[in-house]
């Protein structure tokens, strides 16, 4: 039986990838510290079907601990997915030195892990983010400009180069995967689908930073999950940097547009000045994802949102408002 360590599993993509292993066959161990950012009950519940399942178990420490880690990661494992992060451009700017500690010292605590207990393969949860303000679109992989404008970006930056020095020196495959946009079924409550779609539902005005002509690249879950199982498997260089996108950007106002019409009802939009850390655009050049891995989004973004706005109406009384994560975002 394979065993992987899913740090962040407890949170919206790692809750995925971890039913998923788990279907597959694999021994699961999720290291979550269940961070504030959003309430613990969200995360609790992503791990509701998992949590009965034999070949799960569930630590909860901090990867800033590096002493708990290695005390408390007491098997043998076969790969480790990163996915544990202070997540967020915007909350970034407001505590750069907290964003640093976990995303740069507590992957560096992780990649020691796999240095000290001799796991050879390791898939990093990079982001679109480390792109930046670059120019150059569809962002490709091999273009050396990147131009993070938040500590979030940076923090993702610096966790890619240290992920190529660990893998030079002590043979860890290192798989950087640079996620863009991604939404779907337990998305994170503070996120524009989820946030514009909550709000429509309770006929409340949707804020829109700048004028709406901003460009995302949404990906939808599922897809995002086949990514992340590709590069677990993969057995080419030792070291890559690899997007996992749609390759289609969609307007903002274009989204909002979609969601009015899956929800049959019309949006009051609030124009709001641009943030700081925003960036105009995103876009992923996904051919090397399809060369390496054999890898592309299947779900478009019509399909995805309707899947999704499916699960919002059904979770609709269990989850926090859009209002309490808010607060909680701002209390952390």
């Amino acid at each position: 039986m394979r065993s992987a360590i899913v740090t962040g599993g407890a949170g919206f993509i790692g809750s995925h990838l971890v039913e998923r292993l788990l279907e597959e066959g694999w021994f699961v161990t999720v290291v979550d510290n269940f961070d504030p950012f959003y309430p613990r009950e969200v995360k609790w519940k992503n791990l509701e079907k998992a949590r009965s399942h034999p070949n799960f178990r569930l630590l909860e420490v901090d990867i800033r601990d590096l002493e708990a880690l290695r005390r408390i990661l007491d098997g043998h494992y076969d790969v480790i997915v990163h996915l544990a992060a202070k997540a967020g451009v915007r909350p970034s700017l407001h505590d750069p030195v907290g964003y640093y500690e976990v995303n740069v010292r507590g992957t560096q605590n992780l990649l020691e892990i796999a240095k000290e207990k001799g796991i050879t393969r390791f898939v990093f949860a990079s982001s679109s983010s480390v792109y930046g303000m670059n120019p150059n679109l569809p962002w490709r992989e091999d273009d050396p400009l990147l131009r993070p404008v938040s500590p979030y970006g940076a923090s993702k930056v610096a966790g890619e180069i240290l992920g190529q020095v660990y893998s030079h020196l002590y043979g860890i495959r290192f798989i950087a995967l640079r996620i863009f946009t991604v939404y779907g079924p337990r998305q994170r409550p503070d996120l524009a689908i989820h946030k514009f779609a909550r709000l429509l539902r309770e006929n409340k005005p949707i804020p829109i930073y700048g004028d709406g002509s901003s460009l995302r690249d949404y990906t939808y879950i599922s897809d995002i999950v086949e990514g992340i199982c590709k590069a677990i498997d993969y057995d080419g260089n030792p070291y890559e940097v690899i997007n996992l996108g749609s390759g289609h950007p969609v307007r903002l106002l274009e989204l909002v547009q979609m969601l009015e019409g899956i929800l049959g009802v019309r949006a009051e939009l609030e124009f709001l000045p641009p943030q700081p850390g925003d960036i105009p655009q995103t876009w992923a050049d996904v051919s090397k994802a399809q060369r390496l891995l054999g890898w592309w989004p299947k779900t478009d973004l019509s399909n995805g949102l309707a899947q999704f706005v499916a699960w919002v109406t059904s979770h609709q009384s269990s989850q926090p408002s859009v209002d309490k994560t808010a607060a909680n975002n701002k209390k952390s």
